[in-house]
């Protein structure tokens, strides 16, 4: 497949992946308004939002305005360029493309240009730097038996058993550190509530828009990482693999989607104390036990 054919191919999971998650989500929300309009309401709430005027700030920085929101959608496609979605592919035999990966969700950042939004850049962060070192142990703790950085020599060294199975500990704690990466649900504390909407107080119309597209696009490039190193990626029975690679994807998007509806929101400093008192340690456990199995 063809450079271009590679980021077509991303671009289109990628925003069907955002679609599958803002339905679900909205399914998931208790709203009255019923399954039918739960499908077009990702579209509403779109075209809504393109049509509402762009707010600016006093001396705000236009560079950071106005090409942060698309930076976060590039480095959504660069972390999933080297996902194999259908089976062994170019883009899914870069030979560090966990290194790849780590980099592109590990350097996401917020601009803040008042009060509110930067204590939510702030909290940004604090949940980053206290969930990196788990969420970079446990990714990199696949390649220990795969002996490799390629993600589709991974998917591949799963061919006989799942590593869920052989590391049981490493896709709860995924799941728990990429939702905070991509502050959603329970980890949405750079956008609380209490803080007027945060990292996007300032933010309306298209700028809004490609903003909640970016973090969707966000999640579905997590997901789409966790389902090829955690549950085998495209490999299945009978059907091909870009059937099992979707659903996998679509199957942890669900998950992350029904955590951010059913727990509670927590306090930053618990969440701080989280990370390095229970998730740490957790991660180094996972990478010792990954080792001992290996030798």
């Amino acid at each position: 497949m063809t450079a271009l054919g590679i980021l077509i191919q991303v671009i289109l999971v990628l925003l069907g992946g955002a679609y599958v998650l803002a339905v679900t989500d909205r399914l998931l929300s208790g709203s009255t308004t019923g399954v039918r309009s739960a499908f077009t309401y990702p579209v509403k709430r779109l075209s809504f939002l393109l049509l509402q005027p762009i707010t600016t700030t006093e001396r705000p920085d236009y560079a950071a305005w106005i090409l942060a929101p698309a930076l976060l959608g590039a480095l959504a496609a660069v972390g999933a360029v080297a996902v194999p979605i259908a089976g062994p592919s170019p883009g899914g035999d870069i030979p560090t493309g966990l290194v790849l990966f780590g980099a592109a969700m590990l350097i996401v950042l917020v601009s803040a240009n008042s009060v509110f939004s930067m204590v939510g850049g702030y909290r940004f962060a604090a949940v980053v730097l206290s969930i990196g070192i788990p969420f970079s142990l446990v990714v990199l703790t696949t390649a220990i038996p795969a002996e490799s950085l390629s993600v589709g020599v991974i998917v591949e060294a799963q061919s006989s058993l799942w590593f869920l199975v052989e590391q049981p500990l490493g896709l709860p704690i995924y799941l728990v550190t990429a939702a905070a990466i991509a502050f959603w649900g329970p980890f949405d504390l750079p956008e609380g509530a209490d803080l007027a909407g945060g990292v996007v107080i300032e933010a309306s119309g298209v700028r809004l828009a490609m903003w909640r597209t970016s973090r969707a696009a966000l999640m579905v490039t997590l997901a789409l990482m966790g389902q090829a190193v955690f549950l085998g990626g495209y490999l299945g029975p009978v059907l091909p693999g870009w059937f099992w690679t979707l659903f996998k994807t679509a199957l942890l998007l669900i998950i992350l989607a029904l955590t951010g509806r059913t727990i509670a929101r927590i306090r930053i400093q618990t969440f701080v104390w989280f990370g390095w008192v229970v998730l740490l340690p957790l991660a180094l456990v996972d990478v010792f036990l990954s080792g001992w199995i290996a030798l």
